[in-house]
């Protein structure tokens, strides 16, 4: 993002039409938001998902005035997180560290557990189960199709109780 008060013609704002953009943009930002930095938290841990969030919804603003009528514009700022995040990942084993932490409510292996599926198959796991989004909701965010989640999902689920020893049979 741009320093206040730098001149940068991409973001200068025009007269009247200012305050309605801001408006819109924040409105977008506060249903958005929340969705994109999950997904990209799923995709490269909390630390680098939020900075890859932070650096995607910048790009937007600096760029809202071509963006703002793209059909899909979550999923398109999702792809800017991805390649902006790509830049600075944390070794994979430390994407959802919880150090000393004795106080949680989940199996304490699910964190390493998680951080050995792939990406694809960590996102579909999280946000769908994690976050209880629908696979057409994760396909929009994504880009990819809802069967696609669904195998991406499928097979996460599997390898995660493989590695937790988990039965499936009830």
């Amino acid at each position: 993002m741009h320093a206040a008060g730098g001149a940068n013609p991409a973001v200068t704002p025009v007269p009247g039409k200012a305050g309605a953009d801001q408006a819109v943009f924040e409105r977008f930002v506060e249903e958005a938001g929340p969705r994109l930095g999950r997904a990209l938290a799923a995709l490269y841990g909390f630390e680098d998902g939020r900075d890859a969030t932070a650096e995607a919804l910048a790009y937007a603003w600096e760029n809202w005035h071509r963006l703002q009528h793209i059909a899909n514009l979550p999923g398109y700022l999702f792809r800017v997180g991805q390649t902006r995040g790509r830049r600075r990942r944390q070794p994979v084993a430390e994407l959802f560290d919880i150090g000393e932490c004795g106080d949680y409510s989940f199996e304490p292996g699910l964190p390493k557990a998680l951080a050995a599926l792939t990406q694809r198959q960590r996102l579909a796991v999280v946000l769908v189960h994690g976050y209880g989004y629908t696979l057409r909701e994760v396909a929009e965010l994504t880009g990819i199709r809802p069967t696609t989640v669904q195998n991406h999902l499928s097979r996460g689920m599997s390898r995660l109780r493989s590695l937790l020893g988990v039965n499936d049979e009830g």
